[in-house]
């Protein structure tokens, strides 16, 4: 028998001595292939002792203030006989009484992976503020320079892809119709055609947006996968399209964001923290805020501005067309991060922007804090400035991640040594695993061989493919752009399984010169629906790769055209020949929109996202031999505090892989599910 000791944000917990504790560990599952499992428990009852009032505060009488927060899981521990066996957090479910007295606290235990969605909550990638620190003015010098930047230099760039505006290559000399991307000198009139630059926006690198979530909630995430040498992953961007058509500032005038403050520690008297430039955290809990906060806006300035103040990307307060000194001292106690956004049509000049807060932590007085965070003298610039937390998708950050694990076939779990975040494709994850053999551990006496496989077909897709081009090749072809259905060729018994990412995807086009017929080196993203109208979509991701054997002709405006001779052509996969890369981001081998016109032979691209990153677990799933087999083992603490669920179980010199384990920690009974490892 082990001696179940569990932990709460260091204190070790009263535990009932007949009270068995059963943990559950899954990191893939057949039945649901397209999330990704951590440990967790059933609730399990903690007996209402003296340790444990004073850990959970006396729960039970809601008068006490700054009592325990059930709302919100601590951090939590299990060790079995002194020896480390879960990280991760509890929660508590509530307090039975028994003739009006405190019995039983009943809690649940969550491993670290699952607890990324409670931190992550409801914030959208508009609330990573690190971001702004990448902003651009949004002009025609840095919409050009953007399209000549180097993606293997340059973590934002801007692609051949337009919102509204058709593009063509005619080497025509006179065919000067608008959006005729051909090169030739002259100026003025019918000479000015090419792509104008309103029609382009910026991108980011996914990687970058990955750092600045680590950034935003103090995460590690391993390099496994993460890293600058995984091309197919660090190639990848995102096109920063938060609204159909013409890129726009929140306002009608010019905005950005404040960024003023001098980055300080963290104020545990008030709990505010001033986290960089641009952002002022509130991280008190909003009861106790019975003093003031203010915002003060301090100017001699006679010209009209406006102000929107946001909370994790999303505006809260908003004031227009102020003269003069403002003052906001609305009630501002929500947690969150806090960003100020400036709009006018002149520079204003302050005397000072400030931040006030009184925070009373007892509600009576005894304990007031004050802290204020100043700027000093600052100077707003009123230029078009291309914020990325207002251009960039939206999106959930969580779901953001998960698309990212769904597009790769990926699994996470926490490093119980460092806390870091290991996130390793499952074929990888698999591949690390080491093997126990658990044969005299059985219990013969009872066992079963199930069918492991639920579905008849399982499909993989990105969410969005309504483009023009995406959706005449469904019409066309019958079948979804970039879409995998697999069956095993097989005629099976069963549902459908869908995987589907929440991001977009084009179909690009190769320009051929309307003059001769000849392949050019431009292809370009029309970002329009079926109508030729501005489409709204999802986010799209894409690879950028940068052309220098040509040029095109660029619009700084409508009469005024210039020669841009690198620029970078948006692609679906990692390069324009199978030969340098055959990685890409569909799921069904499609023809290469680049290559087949010049290369129609090149059927190389066949590193799809199902092929490298899904078939080998899938096709094993859909294998005939492939069995779920469930036994009863008594496992010995050896294996119990070691294993992970990477490894396999030898029973009988037969090799499984572990689907799922539950096990009573208090006798080591586990009862586990086992695909046969093929």
């Amino acid at each position: 028998m082990q001696i179940i000791q569990l932990y709460i944000e260091g204190q070790r917990v009263d535990m009932f001595k007949d009270e068995s504790v059963s943990i559950t560990q899954s990191i893939k599952n057949v039945k649901d292939v397209g999330k990704v499992f951590t440990d967790f428990t059933r609730t399990f009852s903690i007996p209402a002792s003296k340790t444990n009032n004073k850990i959970f505060k006396h729960y039970y009488n809601f008068d006490i203030i700054d009592g325990f927060d059930a709302r919100i899981k601590k951090s939590a521990n299990i060790e079995l006989n002194n020896l480390p066996f879960r990280n991760g957090k509890i929660k508590l479910e509530g307090v039975d009484l028994k003739n009006n007295a405190p019995h039983t606290y009943r809690i649940t235990f969550f491993g670290s992976t699952v607890t990324l969605k409670d931190l992550l909550g409801d914030d959208t990638l508009a609330s990573l503020e690190s971001l702004t620190t990448l902003n651009e003015t949004y002009d025609s010098t840095n919409v050009k320079a953007g399209l000549e930047a180097d993606p293997n230099n340059n973590d934002v760039i801007v692609p051949l892809i337009t919102h509204t505006q058709r593009l063509f290559y005619n080497s025509t000399s006179g065919n000067h119709d608008e959006g005729n991307l051909y090169w030739h000198s002259g100026s003025g009139g019918a000479n000015d055609h090419g792509v104008l630059y309103s029609e382009l926006k910026y991108a980011i690198r996914l990687h970058t947006i990955v750092q600045a979530i680590e950034t935003k909630y103090g995460l590690t995430f391993s390099d496994d996968f993460f890293t600058s040498t995984n091309a197919p992953y660090y190639n990848l961007f995102m096109w920063l399209h938060r609204k159909k058509g013409d890129v726009e500032n929140l306002g009608d005038t010019f905005q950005s964001i404040m960024s003023g403050w001098t980055v300080e520690n963290y104020n545990t008297l008030t709990q505010t923290h001033a986290k960089s430039t641009t952002t002022i955290e509130i991280n008190g809990v909003p009861q106790q805020y019975t003093g003031n906060t203010e915002l003060t806006f301090t100017t001699a300035s006679a010209d009209p501005y406006s102000i929107s103040l946001q909370k994790n990307g999303i505006e809260v307060l908003s004031f227009r067309n102020i003269t003069g000194n403002l003052t906001i001292d609305q009630s501002i106690q929500g947690q969150g991060d806090y960003t100020i956004y400036i709009e006018a049509n002149t520079n204003i000049s302050f005397t000072n922007i400030q931040w006030y807060f009184e925070y009373d932590r007892f509600g009576d007085g005894t304990q007031l804090a004050t802290k204020g965070y100043n700027t000093g003298a600052y100077t707003y610039i009123s230029e078009f400035v291309f914020d990325i937390t207002q251009q960039i998708p939206t999106i959930k950050v969580i779901d953001f991640i998960s698309g990212l694990f769904k597009t790769f076939n990926l699994t996470a779990y926490v490093d119980k040594n460092t806390d870091d975040i290991i996130v390793k494709t499952l074929d990888e994850f698999y591949s690390d695993g080491v093997s126990y053999d658990i044969t005299k551990y059985v219990d013969v006496s009872k066992s079963s061989v199930n069918i492991s496989l639920p579905y008849k077909e399982i499909t993989f897709e990105h969410e969005d493919t309504k483009t023009k081009l995406a959706s005449f090749h469904n019409q066309k072809f019958g079948k979804v752009w970039g879409k995998e259905n697999f069956t095993n060729s097989e005629k099976l018994d069963g549902g459908i399984y869908n995987i589907k990412t929440p991001f977009s995807q084009l179909k690009y086009e190769r320009l051929i010169d309307g003059n001769n017929d000849n392949a050019t080196d431009i292809q370009w993203g029309y970002f329009v629906d079926d109508n030729d109208e501005s489409y709204f979509g999802k986010p799209l991701i894409f690879y950028p790769i940068r052309q220098t054997q040509s040029s095109i002709s660029f619009l700084n405006s409508t009469t005024d055209h210039v020669e841009v001779t690198e620029f970078n052509i948006p692609s679906n996969s990692v390069a324009l020949a199978s030969a340098t890369s055959s990685y890409n981001i569909n799921f069904y081998a499609e023809n290469n929109e680049y290559a087949s016109l010049s290369n129609p032979s090149d059927n190389g691209f066949t590193n799809t996202l199902f092929q490298a990153y899904y078939s080998s677990y899938i096709e094993g799933v859909f294998n005939p031999k492939n069995r779920i087999s469930k036994v009863t083992a008594y496992l010995p603490l050896r294996i119990l505090l070691n294993y992970s669920l990477a490894d396999r179980f030898i029973i009988n010199g037969n090799s499984y892989k572990i689907n799922s384990i539950t096990t009573n920690l208090e006798n080591g009974k586990s009862e586990l599910e086992l695909l046969n490892d093929l």
